[in-house]
């Protein structure tokens, strides 16, 4: 079977595997448990699970593997608290 040229393999000995070209972004972050999450947060789980329940959806973007698995990018997560982030003596944006 033709190798695609585009695509880099790995030689582990006898067998040669097709490795998949990850997207940068996935190797910038950390991907967060929920209750990962909440420690850093200090909050407990319940309350992200409450975030997410919520219509429209609220807390950091997330990325919903299954119904039991859910995980959050800590880039996302870091740029949902710098936007909450409330610096005395400035102004707020405007809405």
């Amino acid at each position: 079977m033709p190798q695609d040229s585009a695509i880099p393999t790995t030689d582990t000995g006898a067998h040669r595997h097709t490795a998949e070209v990850a997207p940068a972004r996935l190797l910038s972050s950390p991907l967060l448990t929920t209750e990962e999450m909440a420690r850093l947060l200090r909050v407990d789980p319940s309350s992200v699970r409450r975030w997410r329940a919520e219509r429209p959806p609220q807390g950091p973007p997330f990325i919903r593997l299954s119904d039991r698995v859910v995980l959050y990018d800590a880039g996302d997560v870091q740029d949902w608290l710098d936007e909450r982030r409330t610096v005395p003596g400035r102004r707020s944006k405007a809405a």
